[in-house]
């Protein structure tokens, strides 16, 4: 059984608790993006790059067994590893379950408040489009 969204927040708020300063938790991320599955060529298009990031960022969607399957890549490391944090949260659950995520572990580990603008906006443009594939996904699903 897969866990739920909140138990995967859950876990990721634990694993950013065990460091003291921001610049290991910085490097923890960093080490997140590298170990990001690599990323299918046939995912690397335009209509696949999240709009209001910065870096370049890939977002692919499949529907497989009622569930959604995320896969991304970024040309920016740390962006890496903040999607691939959205990612294990979100990936492997069903559209309901994406759009209801509250997704608080983002403020519960301090993100926002350590993250540039930019790259804060870059954040919420991804968990957007994250929720536009799953609400995609849902009408597809009712439609057949």
């Amino acid at each position: 059984m897969n866990n739920t969204i909140a138990e995967i927040e859950d876990e990721i708020v634990e694993e950013f608790a065990l460091f003291d300063s921001w610049d290991d938790k910085y490097e923890y991320i960093i080490d997140l993006g590298k170990k990001l599955k690599p990323l299918d060529e046939k995912y690397r298009t335009a209509d696949n790059i999240v709009r209001g990031c910065q870096s370049t960022v890939w977002l692919g969607a499949d529907y497989e067994n009622g569930k959604v399957i995320f896969t991304a890549d970024s040309d920016a490391i740390i962006v890496k590893g903040l999607i691939s944090m959205l990612i294990r949260v979100l990936s492997n659950h069903t559209p309901d379950e994406i759009l209801e995520a509250p997704l608080t572990f983002i403020d519960r580990i301090g993100m926002k408040s350590h993250l540039a603008q930019t790259r804060s906006n870059g954040l919420l443009s991804m968990v957007k489009q994250m929720k536009h594939y799953a609400l995609a996904y849902k009408a597809q699903s009712l439609q057949s």
